[in-house]
């Protein structure tokens, strides 16, 4: 049986501990056979093992290991099966929860699987060095990471699926730095913000003369990207007939300019984002299955902030520094109860609606510190229970007039801003436009 780093046993009793002790060292005599004890710092190597005792505390020591090594080997170890429980910690992560005694063949199948894991943290770690754009310190993002990272090098188009304001665009940087392409250009191109009629030409380039105004030949985005990478952002907002020329790039590794006699090669790796469900858009025709194949050779479904409240804080911190540096003046602290604050809400528009917040709150902090009434919203813990009353919801009411009062209430909440208001609500701006153009309801917003 190969060897495995070593093997950590935790809170077993010190007569099921000696029988392991005995089963390990006949099984694996030059592994070192470890007793951690409460106060552990969980400082594991990556091939290591933890054997875990299904103690009342078990949960919460598997969560403390995950904190500091999220892709800990962790077995837990029970005198007595349960069910329910064996699922919550196989949710959380563990290797395996099984009932004693454990057999040889399953111990073996332990070391092997640490063996390959701790290969691919490795593997991971090597990639991403000098990777710092993406932050997070929750658990299951971490693993995340170390799997874009594991993937990053090759040519395989990703596709970043989530919320506005998750963080795809930082997500497709991080992917570019984890690659093999790290040296050269990371184009972006946000596929919403820019007219249907000026999106090819902005993608494919076009030579002298092919249109009024074309008094220059220019390269488009696929040409300025050559060994680099290509941020398709919000690719669902694409047109169909742009879909059909964008798969034969992907196809065929050429572009054709507007108004060009001949195709040019290109190589370029393809990250698309996109923050809608893309398989009922293929369902409804209105986006080629042809195409959402060729992109979803890798799929990184990117959780909201709302499911990962530990980097609320980090990520807020963060965004003080960089309006520390941006505006030359020390970063104000948080006042009491203002993290919990931050941490306790729904956050809406995700990490961008954060940096947003943390934005005013530096701008209005006035004594070194920011205190609650700075953060422009009222705490969980501050709101009536009933929300129903704020949207003037009522039985019988249809659901076009609730997503109406929603998108009324968020430009009032935003002053009007049709740009950051479909941020918050989740949509494009140019579906907010049409629906606003639907309602035709008179009220005067912003024009951005």
């Amino acid at each position: 049986m190969s060897q495995a780093g070593s093997i950590y046993l935790f809170s077993f009793p010190e007569n099921i501990e000696a029988d392991m002790r005995v089963q390990l060292g006949r099984l694996l005599p030059k592994t070192a056979v470890v007793s951690m004890l409460e106060g552990a710092t969980w400082d594991v190597e990556p091939d290591a093992i933890v054997l875990l005792w299904d103690g009342m505390m078990a949960a919460s020591w598997v969560r403390k290991i995950f904190e500091k090594q999220p892709n800990a080997n962790v077995v837990v170890l029970s005198s007595q099966g349960d069910t329910e429980r064996a699922e919550t910690l196989m949710e959380m992560g563990v290797m395996d929860y099984r009932m004693l005694p454990c057999p040889d063949e399953a111990m073996g199948i332990y070391v092997r699987k640490a063996g390959h894991q701790a290969e691919l943290v490795r593997q991971a770690q090597t990639h991403r060095q000098g990777s710092d754009v993406f932050i997070t310190q929750d658990i299951e993002t971490r693993r995340l990471l170390d799997q874009v990272a594991l993937v990053a090098p090759s040519q395989a188009s990703v596709l970043v699926v989530g919320e506005s304001g998750t963080g795809k665009e930082r997500l497709s940087r991080y992917v570019h730095q984890c690659s093999n392409r790290r040296n050269r250009g990371f184009i972006a191109i946000n596929c919403a913000a820019i007219p249907e009629g000026m999106l090819e030409s902005e993608l494919f380039g076009y030579e002298k003369g092919a249109f009024t105004g074309a008094t220059q030949a220019r390269p488009g985005k696929f040409e300025i990207a050559h060994e680099g990478t290509l941020l398709l952002d919000e690719i669902t907002e694409m047109p169909l007939h742009l879909q059909a020329k964008l798969l034969r790039v992907l196809q065929e590794g050429e572009v054709d300019r507007l108004g060009g006699r001949k195709p040019v090669k290109v190589d370029v790796r393809i990250i698309a984002t996109s923050n809608r469900n893309m398989e009922e858009m293929v369902a409804e025709g209105k986006f080629r299955q042809d195409l959402y194949y060729r992109l979803n050779v890798v799929t990184i479904q990117l959780p909201p902030l709302r499911q990962r409240p530990s980097d609320v804080e980090p990520l807020a911190k963060h965004f003080l520094q960089k309006f520390e540096a941006m505006y030359h003046k020390p970063a104000p602290h948080f006042y009491k109860g203002v993290i919990e604050a931050l941490s306790a809400h729904a956050w809406a528009g995700n990490v961008r609606e954060l940096e947003n917040c943390m934005h005013r709150a530096f701008l209005m902090s006035v004594d070194g510190s920011i205190h609650i009434e700075h953060l422009g919203f009222v705490p969980a813990s501050l709101q009536a229970a009933d929300h129903t009353a704020d949207l003037n919801m009522r039985a019988g009411m249809s659901i076009r007039d609730m997503e109406r009062a929603l998108i009324e209430q968020t430009l009032e909440h935003v002053q009007g801003n049709r740009t950051e208001a479909a941020k918050l609500l989740g949509i494009s701006i140019r579906t907010l436009r049409n629906k606003l153009n639907d309602y035709q309801s008179g009220m005067a917003f912003a024009s951005v």
